[in-house]
């Protein structure tokens, strides 16, 4: 993407050509940059589990540190799984198909992709999708 567009104030909206090189160049910045917080977060978490490893003599100390850890791993497991959803998004963006409906192909909508950039469908599959789930749940 070039490097000339000039995003700093800009937002999306409905009355541009959908998913123009503008909004390609936002989202993929916008994916771009919460990749690198959660990566700066996981480097700081690890840093943070490394001093954090030394003995506790006291048991409630060490298995509130214990419960700590493990709660920070889990958040650390959901983040990676997060990492591969922006990287699958950043590549669709590379291969023309960001921001388009998996199941109908139709614009998923721009506020929607704000909210949730690594959407892959639209608000209307998406709660046909979860309708159906609960269906099957009930029974």
């Amino acid at each position: 993407m070039s490097a000339e567009l000039d995003l700093s104030d800009y937002r999306p909206t409905d009355d541009e050509p959908f998913m123009n090189p503008r909004q390609r160049e936002y989202f993929k910045r916008k994916l771009d940059a919460w990749k690198n917080d959660i990566l700066r977060a996981s480097r700081e978490t690890l840093e943070n589990l490394q001093e954090e490893s030394q003995n506790h003599p006291d048991m409630a100390d060490r298995a509130s540190s214990e419960s700590d850890r493990a709660l920070e791993l889990r958040t650390r497991d959901r983040q990676r799984k997060l990492i591969s959803k922006i990287d699958a998004a950043l590549k669709r963006i590379d291969d023309g198909t960001y921001g388009y409906c998996e199941e109908t192909g139709e614009p998923i909508g721009l506020a929607r992709l704000d909210a949730r950039p690594i959407a892959t469908l639209s608000l209307e599959a998406q709660e046909m999708h979860e309708r159906h789930e609960k269906v099957y749940r009930d029974d």
